[in-house]
């Protein structure tokens, strides 16, 4: 199973137990994080498609951790001009490691396992 999000202006594909790196959110380290903006989720069965966000879908994880990405140089030019301008570059990210995929047929089918297991012990 693996959906489609949208995060930081980006979308991403992500399945259960990949790790990902979004651009910085505001998150602490440890703690849980919701993706709401689901365009796409497929499982064996079916493909649902959002217009433009798929309803009752969340996908949750947790921050692993915070750091920035490698150095890039930006240097800016104009021929003949004598004007050069160097400046670096380091863009923040937040890892993230993908704990589920919450679907409404999933929520029914854990209520359902819920109810029958209490009728069993009662």
């Amino acid at each position: 199973m693996y959906a489609i999000i949208e995060s930081c202006g980006k979308q991403y594909k992500v399945a259960e137990g990949d790790v990902v790196f979004f651009e910085k959110l505001d998150a602490e380290e440890g703690k849980k994080v919701t993706f709401s903006n689901v365009i796409l989720v497929s499982d064996d069965k079916k493909v649902q498609v959002g217009n433009p966000y798929v309803k009752d879908v969340k996908v949750e994880g947790k921050v692993v951790s915070h750091g920035k990405g490698k150095k890039i140089i930006v240097f800016k030019m104009k021929a003949k001009k004598n004007y050069r301008r160097k400046q670096g570059h380091r863009q923040p990210y937040t890892k993230v490691e993908i704990t589920a995929i919450k679907t409404a047929a999933k929520k029914t089918t854990k209520a359902a396992e819920t109810e029958a297991q209490e009728k069993v012990e009662a």
